[in-house]
């Protein structure tokens, strides 16, 4: 009789997988601390509107036993049909790429939130304490369910752009903006209108009687007479609203366009940029009401309180504070109608997915407490942070809110995860025709009979230019090569900024606007980088690149669907002393770009 094959570790791996499914039945570990057993009727009701539309569950992670649900708060999107991605993908095979003039870079919040489409934010419904838990879920997932159904008979199909429909993320939201007393709303600078709904200000201020201040996260990213351009409009259309100016990176740039880490200085969380400012935006907005003097110790002490290679000098009596809240604990509490109760501030911090809050958080601790990706939806749960005794900081997962934006440009936003996308190609022909790609990618076309660019050219150029082959025919993997250019731009390496209206008539005002200094000096640039940009230019040109160098970045864009914390760069142990340019490290974010760095 033939002796039994032994099972390989793959085909064991596999059983044990099998039997953990059964054993779990529904194949998700609990999801949180105090409310596994809760959990199981809450299940039913986080399906949000899966009846009434297609619904994509994006980031889906394997079930493990733990207590956490990492699939909780993943993003949930409107599927979109076969033959719109068909359609796209075959514009983006035809159609000749066009430059955009500066004029139509410009964008108007009212174009991305009109007032007349129902835009708003789903309202957590009136409740009592004599009614029981499951009850006031099921209220929940009908008042829900009817915001949808406004919302779509307002919206003709296809005009809406993606949104969540994860119901359990707007809970989420709920109750963070309950608990907290003072509202951290955070943007990227680089396209702010796309992430501040109007509908979220006006419920927070006029329902809620609660304060907003506005954090233009990425400052560096941007140029500084864009930033400040920025900032008054937004003070035009909000006269009441309090706006910061944010970065987690000053002074650091990309070398190289494919430069996986940023040229940094040694600076670690200590020397963002802007805590400082949110500090004093909160002491106006308190009145005294807080003794925030513990704070503003802290900023001065995280500052100074560096070690030569960059991380924080970790005091060991200098603890950082961190609270989980029972999903009970949280559904089953009403407003707080007293601001600074125990006198206390407690700070919420919400926004947009990849807009960088979780950055702005461990800058605010002042040492690495959040796990940081440029993977949207990467937060999954709520946690709150103790600062001092008397400030409180807590954290919301991303949200993604209902507007009237282009698909491409939501792509580029980062609010859509790259490695999901089904069509990637129309995007890529989106940045093209808002940047000089030819110049800065250094791409020969495909075809030499037709000197015309087409999105799926730009693709299969950088495809040869990276050597992208397909597996088995080895031909250009366009894919991969559209997927890649999307990071570039979401990363900020290929920088898409975003006018506000009349920008460009008025950008000479903005570029003598007597508040430069101050947004320069924010980003860890000096005035004198501007007048040295063209010599940096030449002196890099004339510079090879080391093949070290070489080496460490032809894989710097392959590695972007893990979710590890190497998005923080400030946070982590030092490595191996990168090459940088000689003399001045502050290299011009948008203008890293240069001649060479593809070759």
């Amino acid at each position: 009789m033939p002796r039994k094959k032994p099972f390989s570790n793959k085909q064991k791996k596999k059983q044990l997988q099998v039997k953990r499914e059964r054993k779990r039945g529904d194949g998700s570990g609990p999801s949180s601390r105090n409310a596994s057993v809760e959990r199981g009727a809450e299940r039913q009701s986080d399906t949000s509107d899966s009846e009434a539309a297609d619904i994509r569950r994006i980031n889906q992670q394997p079930g493990r036993e733990g207590r956490h649900d990492p699939n909780r708060f993943r993003l949930h999107f409107e599927r979109e049909t076969k033959e719109e991605v068909e359609k796209r993908k075959k514009v983006a095979r035809e159609k000749i790429l066009q430059p955009v003039s500066e004029k139509e870079m410009e964008i108007n919040i009212g174009d991305i939130y009109p007032a007349d489409k129902g835009l708003g934010i789903p309202r957590r419904p009136s409740w009592t304490y004599d009614m029981t838990r499951e009850q006031l879920l099921r209220k929940e997932e009908k008042s829900y369910r009817e915001y949808l159904d406004d919302l779509h008979s307002r919206n003709p199909p296809g005009s809406l752009s993606h949104f969540e429909h994860n119901l359990e993320t707007w809970r989420q939201l709920w109750r963070v903006l309950e608990m907290s007393d003072v509202i951290l709303l955070i943007v990227d600078i680089r396209h702010p209108v796309l992430q501040f709904p109007p509908s979220l200000y006006s419920y927070i201020t006029e329902e809620l009687r609660k304060q907003v201040v506005l954090v233009l996260n990425k400052a560096d990213l941007c140029p500084p007479p864009l930033v400040i351009a920025w900032k008054h409009y937004l003070a035009s259309q909000f006269p009441h609203l309090l706006t910061v100016c944010f970065t987690s990176h000053p002074g650091q740039a990309y070398a190289t366009v494919l430069q996986k880490k940023r040229l940094r200085k040694k600076a670690g969380c200590g020397q963002a940029g802007g805590p400082t400012d949110i500090m004093k935006a909160c002491r106006e907005i308190t009145a005294g009401k807080v003794d925030l003097a513990s704070w503003e110790k802290k900023i001065n002490r995280d500052a100074v309180a560096e070690r030569p290679d960059g991380e924080p000098a970790g005091d060991p009596l200098d603890q950082v504070l961190m609270e989980h809240l029972s999903d009970a604990a949280m559904e089953m509490s009403r407003p707080s109608e007293e601001l600074y109760k125990d006198g206390i501030l407690t700070l919420g911090c919400i926004g947009f997915p990849n807009v960088g809050k979780s950055s702005v958080i461990n800058s605010l601790v002042g040492r690495k407490v959040v796990s940081v990706s440029r993977t949207p939806g990467h937060t999954k749960y709520f946690q709150t942070y103790y600062l001092t005794p008397t400030v409180k900081l807590c954290d919301c997962p991303g949200l993604v809110f209902p507007s009237r934006v282009d698909k491409q440009l939501q792509i580029l936003a980062g609010i859509y995860p790259v490695s999901q996308l089904q069509e990637p190609y129309s995007s890529v022909g989106y940045l093209c025709e808002r940047t000089s790609f030819l110049s800065l990618l250094k791409l020969k076309h495909p075809s030499l009979d037709d000197p015309s660019w087409t999105a799926w050219d730009v693709c299969e150029a950088w495809a040869e230019k990276r050597c992208y082959k397909t597996a088995k025919a080895a031909r250009n993997d366009v894919y991969r090569a559209a997927n890649s250019l999307l990071r570039l731009a979401v990363d900020g390496r290929l920088c898409l900024c975003l006018r506000p209206p009349s920008y460009s008539c008025l950008k000479g005002n903005w570029e003598n606007h007597p508040d430069l200094p101050e947004i320069i000096a924010l980003q860890g640039r000096t005035e004198g980088d501007e007048a040295g940009e063209r010599e940096e230019e030449e002196e890099l040109e004339e510079s090879s690149t080391e093949p070290e160098e070489e080496e460490r970045d032809r894989d710097a864009d392959d590695d972007e669907d893990r979710d590890g914390d190497d998005e923080d760069e400030g946070f982590r142990e030092s490595r191996k002393k990168e090459a940088v340019p000689p003399g001045n490290l502050t290299v011009n974010m948008f203008n890293v770009l240069r001649e060479n760095e593809c070759e």
